[in-house]
């Protein structure tokens, strides 16, 4: 037998393809170590199992230079773009910090033991995987040969506790009588899209208008990466899988759309329409299960809705482009579009109603600055006028 350190080295490669095999449960790690090296170590006394148990632990757990990074609460999201180079976002600007591996073997073994616990792994057969850990927060890793920096680990930090439309007010994300538009809007089951680029805010805003939905109602969120903290009591959350190393076992977001249509939801909730599940959740929103919501990436309402147009072609079943544009008419009633300032904030810059036309759909703007502008005929107007006699409960509701 080796060093004690190698010996812990060897135990925590063990521990590793252990949970790669799917056999490790969340919280019991500390277990593991103890019979693995109770069953390898039986030659050593109880004093150096117990030093050799907290010598692997240590090994198999933690990341290093990154955990005061991801102990600061202002730190919302980690880079790492090899070993010499780790950025953060603080208060919505990307900064660099002092913060680096020794080497690309100790980064490959952090990301090793982020990935181990949820029996997940990159290599050269596999150098992309999408995770998302314990607390919610979601991480992309990238390593060679498709990244020439050598391993790249994003880290998106989860907030426990979404932020309501009263705190998007407080921060200037949107004005106060925007934010009563949106609650009343969602509180008379107005379809709502959220669309905006990449960074904008678009999963928390979304987060803060399902406050707005009543209390009884039973929602069903769908995700690819599980980041949505809904209030109501009556959730049901979908998260999709991606194919194991067979290629086998993926469920992708299309089929949780089409099998959440047969869980009796009275709202779905879609994390991000990104592929041909457009198509079911148009279909979906144009045979009675109104008031959903969901986020798409666009640079503006018009293209959110021809993005829309285009993901739901995707799906491949032939329908002619004119009859998925009158299914984009007859879904959404409101898009709401987000952008990131230079400064690093988010902001709500744009309010649009959904109106039908000759073409199919078009936008209707209904805020300008400050100041919001009336639905006066349509879906949308009758949604809120049979509910403002409630609005402000339902506002409150959403705060």
């Amino acid at each position: 037998m080796g060093s004690m350190d190698d010996l812990a080295e060897a135990l925590r490669g063990r521990l590793i393809e252990h949970a790669r095999a799917g056999g490790s449960e969340a919280g019991d790690v500390r277990a593991q170590v103890r019979g693995l090296v109770d069953s390898e170590a039986p030659a050593l006394t109880e004093s150096e199992r117990a030093g050799l148990c907290e010598r692997v632990l240590r090994l198999a757990g933690g990341l290093g230079p990154l955990e005061p990074l991801l102990a600061d609460p202002l730190v919302d999201e980690v880079m790492v773009n090899g070993p010499d180079h780790v950025y953060v976002e603080r208060r919505g600007k990307v900064v660099p910090t002092a913060v680096c591996f020794s080497s690309e073997s100790d980064l490959t073994h952090a990301i090793e033991r982020i990935l181990a616990p949820l029996g997940r792994r990159v290599d050269e057969a596999s150098p992309m995987c999408d995770a998302r850990l314990a607390d919610g927060s979601r991480v992309n890793v990238v390593v060679r040969p498709l990244s020439l920096v050598g391993p790249c680990l994003t880290i998106r930090r989860f907030r426990r506790e979404g932020y309501s439309l009263r705190d998007l007010v407080g921060n200037g994300t949107l004005p106060t009588a925007a934010a009563e538009l949106l609650a009343l809007a969602v509180a008379g089951r107005a379809s709502i899209l959220v669309s905006g680029g990449t960074g904008s805010g678009k999963t928390t805003t979304l987060n803060a208008l399902s406050g707005a939905i009543p209390a009884g109602e039973r929602v069903v969120t769908i995700e690819d990466a599980a980041e949505l903290s809904l209030r109501q009591e009556h959730v049901v959350r979908l998260e999709s899988r991606p194919a194991n190393l067979e290629g086998r076992g993926e469920v992708t977001i299309r089929r949780l759309v089409v099998n959440a249509l047969r869980m009796r939801p009275d709202r779905i909730v879609v994390g991000e329409v990104r592929g041909p599940e457009a198509l079911d959740l148009l279909q979906a929103l144009n045979t009675g299960h109104d008031g959903s919501l969901s986020t798409v990436h666009a640079n503006s309402p018009e293209d959110a809705l021809r993005r829309l147009e285009t993901l739901a072609l995707m799906a491949g079943v032939g329908l002619p482009h004119a009859a998925v544009r009158e299914q984009v008419a007859g879904a959404l009633d409101l898009v709401v579009h987000q952008a990131r300032r230079p400064d690093g904030s988010r902001q709500v810059v744009s309010i649009c109603e959904v109106t039908r036309v000759a073409g199919g759909a078009a936008t209707r703007e209904l805020m300008r600055g400050e100041e919001v502008i009336a639905a006066r005929e349509g879906s949308l107007a009758r949604r809120l006028q049979g509910i403002r006699g409630d609005g402000p409960s339902q506002a409150a509701a959403a705060e």
